[in-house]
């Protein structure tokens, strides 16, 4: 009999199901994309049945690839796009609406509102960590309440159940017994205090949701559940292991010491540094949020995120049509030496961090009768890294240290002009593992942590260095490369410039 662990990996833009081995091996994968849905301008949904559907196939495909039997996964794990909001009937399993998604602006007028009212903003922030802004789940959840017919009387009533899709997906492989979410899921609601690790009165007074729609707050490597009638795994199996994606990776990553920086590239980029156990507030425009809670012990993380970052190569894609696949823009990109002066500032969904600017608007400047694709190619890579560079020089001057490394994955990763200029403007080694699924591996690995199966030293060993890409410019090209981003950045952001 064999000791495998089933990971679910559900993403933005698809599902991911892996078998991997108690040796931290991957035996098969198997990804199932799934619909976007644009209803107005700033408005991003999924089906939340349709995500389900993703996952069952990629499960069942998964385990029909590796030949593991069934009977041989001892532990599920999770990991998901996080903020993404989601209500459902606690009797019939059924959405009330789409999911909102973590991209979705529809309720950054009410945040907006909020911000106006003298000292919530900041009480907000001190907290949860986070910062208030349309991309967590507080407004989404109480947006659905208010605009779904009867959805809040029958929240009060404790008919309907909210959760980010960790939670979701907990109910549906336990026939909808169980309704939980992990600490670190619960961070990003902005509904959580992230110091005693539950749900604050004081912010659901804020958001308007009410307790009863809420779930359990659980740790992250921690047997919660049992599947049930579950048509491609066996009853009983349990579910030990839980985190949102980028916490995943930083798990995946094996960043467990303090100062440990790990940055994810998939539809946005998102950098986060190990705290340890007590956390830090930003002043440079990062989040505070937990980065993993294990044995009854948080260790929490700073974070910064871009929204936009494989997407930016998405949009070339399906936009623009300048490529026709994703893959072919490293080619393209490295045909020219430079941008020419071209700048694209991808804020395609505003700015993240350390911005958070609603209103900032995707960018391309400094075109010229000269500028073909590949210029336009090389400053969307350009533009990802310009964004992680921000983030990591954030996280240099909130903590007080010069970082070394920066561990990387996702699938941007795989390109080397993108890591290469990666190292060059931040200046710092970036190194990339062998496989480059740490989010999936990092749910895996928690699940194995919570069966008992792995310790944390197993998880450590898994991590296998594939490439170090170093910094090729002096200080001075650096300082003229970011003076371009930073001024391309403001014109973005609408500012009005000096003259020349």
């Amino acid at each position: 009999m064999g000791e495998f662990i089933l990971a679910i990996d559900q993403g933005t833009t698809g599902s991911t199901a892996l078998i991997v081995g108690k040796d931290g091996v991957t035996r098969a994968r198997h990804n199932v994309e799934f619909a976007q849905h644009f209803p107005q301008p700033g408005w991003v949904e999924h089906d939340a049945d349709e995500i389900w559907a993703s996952v069952e196939i990629a499960c069942r495909e998964a385990l029909r690839k590796s030949g593991v039997k069934p009977s041989d996964i001892v532990a599920i794990g999770i990991t998901n796009q996080r903020e993404t909001t989601v209500i459902w009937d606690r009797a019939t399993k059924t959405p009330i609406h789409r999911a909102i998604v973590w991209q979705d602006r529809r309720t950054a007028d009410r945040c907006n509102q909020l911000k106006n009212e003298a000292g919530v903003a900041a009480a907000i922030r001190e907290r949860t960590g986070l910062v208030l802004d349309a991309y967590f789940s507080g407004t989404k959840v109480e947006w659905l309440l208010d605009q779904v017919p009867d959805a809040r009387k029958r929240a009060e009533r404790g008919e309907l159940a909210f959760g980010t899709i960790d939670s979701f997906l907990v109910s549906r492989l336990t026939s909808g017994e169980v309704h939980v979410t992990d600490a670190t899921n619960a961070s990003r609601t902005l509904l959580m205090d992230i110091r005693n690790g539950d749900w604050s009165d004081w912010l659901l007074e804020r958001f308007r949701v009410p307790r009863a729609v809420l779930p359990k707050i659980v740790g992250s490597a921690e047997i919660v559940g049992r599947t049930k009638g579950v048509g491609f795994i066996h009853d009983g199996v349990p579910i030990a292991g839980i985190a949102g994606d980028q916490q995943a990776a930083l798990f995946g990553q094996a960043c467990f010491q303090k100062g440990d920086v790990k940055c994810t590239y998939g539809t946005g980029a998102f950098v986060l540094m190990n705290l340890g156990a007590t956390p830090l507030f930003s002043s440079h425009g990062l989040v505070t949020t937990i980065a993993w809670k294990i044995a009854g012990k948080t260790t929490y993380a700073l974070e910064g995120s871009a929204f936009i970052a494989g997407a930016a190569v998405q949009w070339l894609r399906d936009g623009l049509g300048l490529i026709g696949s994703a893959a072919e823009v490293e080619a393209l990109a490295s045909s020219v030496p430079s941008t020419d002066g071209v700048h694209f500032v991808p804020a395609l969904a505003g700015l993240g961090a350390p911005y958070w600017d609603q209103d900032a608007r995707g960018l391309i400047c400094g075109i010229t009768r000269g500028t073909t694709r590949a210029h336009l190619a090389r400053a969307a890579l350009e533009g990802v890294a310009f964004q992680v560079f921000d983030l990591v020089d954030a996280m240099r001057r909130d903590a007080g240290v010069s970082l070394s490394r920066l561990r990387v994955d996702g699938g941007a990763a795989q390109n080397n002009l993108l890591m290469q200029m990666q190292a060059d403007f931040t200046r710092v080694v970036v190194e990339r593992p062998v496989d480059l699924e740490s989010t999936a591996r990092g749910a895996a690995l928690l699940a194995g942590v919570g069966v008992g199966l792995l310790g944390l030293d197993d998880a450590s060993r898994v991590v296998q260095l594939d490439r170090r890409f170093e910094s090729n410019v002096s200080e001075v090209e650096q300082f003229e490369k970011l003076r371009g981003w930073r001024l391309a950045v403001a014109r973005a952001r609408g500012m009005v410039l000096p003259p020349p």
